[in-house]
């Protein structure tokens, strides 16, 4: 049976609404460089076969990669992609149009690249606790779940026909999941909403939010939840968590507002289910955490489901 920590790790995931996009599927020969940056969003680049260098000229890193590697971007983040290991020669190769797919050109780099977009501002607030980049490898043994996925995304992508298969976005999705469940599971995550997740203490007090949103939390609540004076209690957690206990109630009652509007509950139900006996406090609060208002929230839900139906 999962643990705490567990179910509370697939409670988030489930919780992150992705829509991930490809941008260009194909080869590259002799000198190249491909990014994805500029654009103010979130990337990938699958390394489906050859090998090539990661290049972050404003960290000063670089990083080989093969056949089977996947860098996530999580934020807009500069760099380059080529087969020179020098960084000016990298810089200074053209930028040449991607080959059609033929994993029999020797001295050849195919790659499956895109982006990733996350459809409500909490999503970017649940994540921003994660590192600018994330490298992902099939012959990492602790994420043997990636290189089953890579194996059929190679399938996919070098299967005949016209189009690229719409597939090869949904596994890249399977992938960044296992990806953030082993960092949170590693608790290789900053202060956040991530972070509490890697204390026991904190776990507690989370599910227990879960659970009952719509009770009056006190901070003398949280604390008595914990085993802590209230002092304690909240200098911790705002060490731990990066914000005070009151704004985390409101990050979490939030996150499962969106949900249930994006599901159908009406604005005044949601409202209610996550302690607001005020309409128009609760649309204050949900503009403040979201950016946006809850009708606004709903009627983009319901966009987005009739153009994927």
């Amino acid at each position: 049976m999962p643990n705490r920590q567990d179910r509370l790790i697939q409670w988030l995931l489930g919780s992150v609404e992705l829509q991930t996009s490809l941008f260009h599927l194909g080869q590259y020969c002799g000198s190249w460089q491909a990014s994805t940056n500029g654009l103010a969003r979130a990337s990938f680049h699958v390394i489906l076969n050859g090998d090539c260098w990661l290049h972050l000229p404003d960290a000063g890193h670089r990083h080989a990669l093969k056949a089977g590697d996947t860098v996530f971007f999580l934020r807009d983040v500069r760099h380059v992609i080529s087969p020179h290991a020098d960084l000016q020669d990298a810089l200074h190769a053209p930028r040449v149009s991607m080959a059609a797919l033929d994993l029999a050109m020797p001295c050849s780099t195919a790659l499956a690249c895109g982006f990733f977009d996350f459809r409500t501002p909490l999503n970017d607030l649940f994540l921003s606790s994660f590192p600018d980049y994330v490298l992902a490898s099939k012959e990492r043994q602790e994420l043997q779940e990636v290189r089953a996925l890579f194996d059929l995304l190679l399938k996919e992508a070098t299967a005949q026909g016209g189009a690229p298969s719409p597939l090869i976005t949904r596994l890249v999705d399977l992938m960044f999941f296992y990806v953030i469940r082993h960092l949170c599971q590693r608790q290789e995550v900053s202060a956040d909403l991530w972070a509490v997740l890697a204390r026991p203490e904190f776990s507690v007090l989370f599910d227990a939010i879960v659970s009952a949103p719509a009770r009056d939390w006190s901070v003398d609540d949280m604390a008595n939840l914990t085993h802590m004076s209230r002092t304690r209690f909240f200098k911790r957690f705002s060490e731990v968590v990066g914000t005070s206990p009151s704004h985390f109630l409101a990050q979490v009652r939030m996150k499962l507002a969106t949900r249930w509007i994006a599901d159908g509950m009406s604005l005044s139900r949601a409202a209610e289910s996550v302690g607001y006996q005020s309409d128009a406090a609760f649309s204050r609060v949900f503009k403040k955490i979201t950016g946006t208002l809850p009708g606004a929230y709903r009627r983009a839900s319901h966009t987005r489901e009739r153009l994927r139906a």
